[in-house]
């Protein structure tokens, strides 16, 4: 019955119904439950440090309904898109009615369309990762199943990864250099996998451009069905999902480095090259994105099994904190140093 306690995240697209149904203060209900309820109840409720036992651990692996979870999310995201695109057409509504509703999608386009596609990606069912493309897509960021598999695992923590943030970067020049750079890294990526595979660059056998005929698709549908205001809000959405997703990269490797060995390489990625938080609600509000160490450890684990690493650096709260945290740079720069100094992480 482990995976009822992840069915909780639902909660976020209840709470977005009420807002695409309402006006007034209502329309932030989701934004003040992800953005100040839990991260103050990350605060006060203690970290759990628990793994499972190794027969524990291979029971949930072979449990598929961890896996109808997440099927759900897909069967959920796509409606509730649609669903806000209608919302919009409402002539009543305020410009803080607009700004609630189109932040509450892109909270969606993050937590949900973009995590959940990241843990659909990993995996080596060409139906799941159909499924991670689709998510991606609800923001504009399919590019990311390429570039994050072939390209940020590979190169984490080193000056090659895009999504890597470097000591005393802000979040804020970090959003212009993983966004520009990524998107050139997948092109390279899907460029090469052509060549290695004798096929044209610019054929339908290169992934980054069945990725730009998707999404053109699918803006060019909402753009028919809808108009363009409406189209300008899903832009909109589909950013604040992206600015989500990117402040997550940038806490979660921030100022960490592999070594580069005296043979040209790098260290093998291992747990301490990656910031890990237990703070138990946001790891089931984000399928336990959060134990991030031994995600990079060992990718192939599925997000039930991941485990808590005793030489993996802590963040002092959860997910929802630290990204709030990020925005403020003297801040983030102060707390997560003296975590660096704790950890021994400073150069």
């Amino acid at each position: 019955m482990g995976f009822v306690k992840y069915i909780s995240a639902i909660s976020f697209y209840v709470l977005a119904y009420i807002s695409f149904t309402s006006t007034g203060i209502v329309c932030y209900a989701a934004l003040v439950y992800a953005w100040f309820l839990i991260p103050l109840l990350e605060l006060f409720i203690p970290p759990n440090l628990k793994n499972l036992q190794k027969v524990e651990e291979d029971l949930a692996k072979q449990n598929p309904l961890y896996d109808y979870v997440l099927y759900l999310i897909v069967a959920l995201q796509v409606p509730i898109l649609f669903f806000f695109l209608k919302s919009m057409q409402d002539a009543n509504l305020s410009v803080s009615d607009v700004v609630a509703r189109i932040a509450t999608m892109g909270l969606l386009c993050g937590t949900f369309g973009i995590n959940v596609g990241h843990e659909l990606g990993h995996r080596n069912s060409k139906l799941e990762q159909a499924m991670a493309k689709i998510l991606l897509s609800t923001s504009l960021y399919y590019h990311f199943f390429i570039e994050h598999n072939k390209g940020h695992h590979k190169h984490v923590a080193t000056p090659q990864d895009p999504s890597s943030a470097r000591l005393g970067e802000t979040v804020y020049i970090f959003y212009g250099r993983t966004i520009l750079f990524s998107y050139v890294s997948a092109w390279k990526i899907a460029n090469d996998d052509c060549v290695k595979k004798q096929k044209n660059v610019f054929s339908i056998h290169n992934e980054m451009l069945q990725a730009h005929i998707l999404q053109g698709l699918l803006v060019g549908f909402i753009y028919f069905v809808f108009g363009g205001w409406i189209t300008i809000y899903f832009l909109l959405a589909a950013l604040v999902g992206i600015l989500l997703l990117e402040t997550v990269n940038y806490i979660e490797h921030y100022g960490l480095s592999r070594k580069l060995n005296e043979n040209g390489k790098y260290e093998r990625t291992m747990p301490h090259h990656s910031w890990n938080s237990n703070h138990v609600i946001g790891r089931l509000m984000l399928f336990e994105l959060s134990r991030h160490s031994d995600h990079h450890y060992l990718a192939s684990r599925k997000y039930q099994v991941l485990q808590h690493h005793q030489n993996a650096p802590q963040m002092p709260t959860g997910y929802p904190g630290m990204m709030i945290l990020s925005l403020f740079p003297p801040a983030w720069f102060y707390v997560m140093h003296k975590q660096m100094a704790k950890y021994n992480l400073v150069n």
